[in-house]
């Protein structure tokens, strides 16, 4: 595993841990997405906002 992929997912895991201390029910639904596309990109190895920036053009 690479470090960009451990990086993923040990920032999608703090993310994770201070929604949970924050309350499951409490936290608005759109914070959960940073999360999952950093879990996604550490299990898959591709990040999904890295694509959607290349495609609008960033490099």
């Amino acid at each position: 595993m690479s470090a960009q992929r451990m990086l993923f997912l040990t920032v999608a895991a703090l993310l994770f841990s201070g929604i949970g201390l924050s309350g499951w029910q409490h936290v608005h639904w759109l914070l959960y997405v940073p999360p999952v596309m950093m879990v996604v990109a550490g299990i898959s190895g591709v990040c999904p906002g890295l694509l959607l920036y290349q495609k609008l053009g960033f490099k």
